[in-house]
Protein backbone atom coordinates (compact mmCIF):
# COMPACT_ATOMS: atom_id res chain seq x y z
CA UNK A 1 0.00 0.00 0.00
CA UNK A 2 2.68 2.28 0.88
CA UNK A 3 4.31 1.68 -2.42
CA UNK A 4 1.46 2.11 -4.42
CA UNK A 5 0.52 5.48 -2.67
CA UNK A 6 3.84 6.41 -3.12
CA UNK A 7 3.52 5.97 -6.91
CA UNK A 8 0.18 7.92 -7.07
CA UNK A 9 2.06 11.02 -5.53
CA UNK A 10 4.77 10.79 -7.67
CA UNK A 11 2.86 10.63 -10.89
CA UNK A 12 0.99 13.39 -10.19
CA UNK A 13 4.16 15.48 -9.03
CA UNK A 14 5.50 14.70 -12.68
CA UNK A 15 2.15 15.28 -14.31
CA UNK A 16 2.22 19.15 -13.11
CA UNK A 17 5.88 19.46 -12.47
CA UNK A 18 7.24 18.75 -15.98
CA UNK A 19 5.45 21.09 -17.28
CA UNK A 20 6.27 23.66 -15.62
CA UNK A 21 10.06 22.56 -15.76
CA UNK A 22 9.81 23.06 -19.39
CA UNK A 23 8.23 26.57 -19.06
CA UNK A 24 10.59 27.73 -17.20
CA UNK A 25 7.79 28.50 -14.30
CA UNK A 26 10.06 28.54 -11.05
CA UNK A 27 8.79 26.15 -8.00
CA UNK A 28 9.74 23.75 -5.64
CA UNK A 29 8.24 20.52 -4.22
CA UNK A 30 7.75 21.06 -0.71
CA UNK A 31 6.18 19.26 2.68
CA UNK A 32 5.34 15.90 3.38
CA UNK A 33 6.89 14.68 0.12
CA UNK A 34 10.01 16.82 0.08
CA UNK A 35 10.77 15.54 3.72
CA UNK A 36 10.03 11.62 2.17
CA UNK A 37 12.38 12.34 -0.85
CA UNK A 38 15.39 13.87 1.86
CA UNK A 39 15.03 11.37 4.35
CA UNK A 40 14.59 8.64 1.78
CA UNK A 41 18.06 9.70 0.48
CA UNK A 42 19.37 10.02 3.91
CA UNK A 43 18.50 6.96 6.18
CA UNK A 44 15.01 5.29 4.94
CA UNK A 45 13.81 3.91 8.42
CA UNK A 46 12.76 7.82 8.85
CA UNK A 47 10.26 7.80 6.33
CA UNK A 48 6.55 8.70 6.73
CA UNK A 49 3.73 9.43 3.96
CA UNK A 50 1.96 12.26 3.14
CA UNK A 51 -1.05 12.51 1.49
CA UNK A 52 -0.67 15.19 -0.95
CA UNK A 53 1.79 17.00 -3.37
CA UNK A 54 2.62 20.75 -1.98
CA UNK A 55 4.21 22.92 -4.52
CA UNK A 56 5.75 26.01 -3.52
CA UNK A 57 5.85 29.00 -6.50
CA UNK A 58 5.19 32.83 -6.93
CA UNK A 59 2.14 34.00 -6.38
CA UNK A 60 2.82 36.51 -9.42
CA UNK A 61 3.13 32.93 -12.09
CA UNK A 62 -0.25 31.79 -10.15
CA UNK A 63 -2.01 32.49 -13.33
CA UNK A 64 0.63 31.37 -15.57
CA UNK A 65 0.72 27.71 -13.36
CA UNK A 66 -2.85 27.90 -13.61
CA UNK A 67 -3.13 28.17 -17.45
CA UNK A 68 -0.41 25.06 -17.65
CA UNK A 69 -1.62 22.97 -15.24
CA UNK A 70 -5.33 23.26 -17.25
CA UNK A 71 -3.47 22.25 -20.58
CA UNK A 72 -2.22 18.74 -18.68
CA UNK A 73 -5.48 17.57 -17.06
CA UNK A 74 -5.42 19.83 -13.79
CA UNK A 75 -8.61 21.99 -12.73
CA UNK A 76 -8.04 25.01 -10.44
CA UNK A 77 -9.72 25.31 -6.92
CA UNK A 78 -9.55 27.83 -4.18
CA UNK A 79 -11.23 26.02 -1.11
CA UNK A 80 -10.72 26.80 2.61
CA UNK A 81 -8.50 29.80 1.62
CA UNK A 82 -6.20 27.42 0.17
CA UNK A 83 -5.14 27.13 -3.72
CA UNK A 84 -5.25 23.55 -5.24
CA UNK A 85 -4.73 21.41 -8.56
CA UNK A 86 -7.20 18.81 -8.76
CA UNK A 87 -6.18 15.68 -11.37
CA UNK A 88 -8.87 14.64 -13.48
CA UNK A 89 -12.36 14.66 -13.08
CA UNK A 90 -12.65 14.18 -9.61
CA UNK A 91 -13.54 16.48 -6.71
CA UNK A 92 -11.64 14.51 -4.50
CA UNK A 93 -8.53 15.77 -2.99
CA UNK A 94 -6.83 12.92 -2.17
CA UNK A 95 -4.54 13.82 -5.13
CA UNK A 96 -4.48 17.11 -5.05
CA UNK A 97 -1.19 19.48 -5.62
CA UNK A 98 -1.62 22.93 -2.73
CA UNK A 99 -0.10 25.37 -4.14
CA UNK A 100 2.43 27.61 -1.78
CA UNK A 101 3.54 31.05 -1.90
CA UNK A 102 6.97 31.96 -1.64
CA UNK A 103 7.52 34.82 1.03
CA UNK A 104 4.03 34.46 2.34
CA UNK A 105 2.93 32.92 5.31
CA UNK A 106 0.30 30.39 4.47
CA UNK A 107 -1.60 30.86 7.88
CA UNK A 108 -1.41 34.11 10.07
CA UNK A 109 0.48 32.26 12.95
CA UNK A 110 2.88 31.30 10.76
CA UNK A 111 6.32 32.72 12.88
CA UNK A 112 8.01 33.50 9.65
CA UNK A 113 7.12 33.60 5.87
CA UNK A 114 7.93 31.28 3.56
CA UNK A 115 11.46 31.17 1.54
CA UNK A 116 13.09 32.43 -1.59
CA UNK A 117 12.63 29.47 -4.13
CA UNK A 118 16.23 28.05 -4.50
CA UNK A 119 15.32 24.32 -5.75
CA UNK A 120 17.34 21.25 -5.81
CA UNK A 121 17.36 19.03 -8.22
CA UNK A 122 16.48 15.81 -7.62
CA UNK A 123 15.67 12.57 -9.37
CA UNK A 124 12.75 11.32 -8.48
CA UNK A 125 11.89 7.76 -10.28
CA UNK A 126 13.96 8.58 -13.03
CA UNK A 127 12.74 11.89 -13.83
CA UNK A 128 14.03 15.30 -12.40
CA UNK A 129 12.23 17.51 -10.05
CA UNK A 130 12.66 20.55 -8.06
CA UNK A 131 12.78 19.76 -4.47
CA UNK A 132 13.17 22.39 -1.56
CA UNK A 133 16.90 21.98 0.41
CA UNK A 134 16.61 20.76 3.84
CA UNK A 135 17.50 24.31 5.26
CA UNK A 136 14.53 26.11 3.84
CA UNK A 137 11.89 22.86 4.07
CA UNK A 138 13.12 22.39 8.09
CA UNK A 139 12.82 26.56 8.67
CA UNK A 140 9.12 25.91 6.75
CA UNK A 141 8.31 23.21 9.35
CA UNK A 142 9.51 24.50 12.10
CA UNK A 143 7.61 28.16 11.33
CA UNK A 144 4.00 26.04 10.68
CA UNK A 145 4.89 24.44 13.82
CA UNK A 146 1.56 21.70 13.52
CA UNK A 147 1.89 18.66 14.24
CA UNK A 148 2.57 17.13 11.57
CA UNK A 149 5.45 19.36 10.78
CA UNK A 150 6.57 17.79 14.43
CA UNK A 151 6.28 14.27 12.80
CA UNK A 152 8.62 15.74 9.65
CA UNK A 153 11.28 17.57 11.89
CA UNK A 154 11.62 14.66 14.20
CA UNK A 155 11.88 12.51 10.95
CA UNK A 156 14.33 15.25 9.56
CA UNK A 157 16.29 14.98 12.46
CA UNK A 158 16.47 11.42 13.18
CA UNK A 159 17.54 11.02 9.66
CA UNK A 160 20.61 13.12 9.97
CA UNK A 161 19.41 15.80 8.47
CA UNK A 162 19.50 18.80 10.64
CA UNK A 163 22.54 19.07 11.12
CA UNK A 164 24.51 21.70 13.17
CA UNK A 165 24.79 23.88 9.94
CA UNK A 166 21.16 23.79 9.09
CA UNK A 167 20.05 24.83 12.96
CA UNK A 168 22.64 27.71 12.78
CA UNK A 169 20.99 29.12 9.74
CA UNK A 170 17.47 28.77 11.28
CA UNK A 171 16.85 31.87 13.33
CA UNK A 172 16.71 31.87 16.93
CA UNK A 173 12.81 31.30 17.89
CA UNK A 174 12.80 28.16 15.33
CA UNK A 175 16.25 26.76 16.73
CA UNK A 176 14.22 27.06 19.92
CA UNK A 177 11.23 24.94 18.46
CA UNK A 178 13.97 22.63 17.34
CA UNK A 179 15.37 21.99 21.03
CA UNK A 180 11.60 22.61 22.16
CA UNK A 181 10.72 18.94 20.07
CA UNK A 182 14.21 17.09 20.32
CA UNK A 183 13.56 17.73 23.90
CA UNK A 184 10.03 16.77 24.57
CA UNK A 185 9.11 14.72 21.87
Amino acid sequence: MFEERLFDLVGVLHKIADPLMTENVPHELIGGLAVLIHVEAADPTHSTLTRAVDLMILRSDLERVKEIASQHGFRFRHSAGLDMLLYGETDSTKNAVHLIFSGEKVRPNQATPNPPIHPERRTIHGREAFVIPVVDLARMKLSAYRDKDRVHIRSMDAAGLITPEVEKALPIDLQSRLQHIRETE
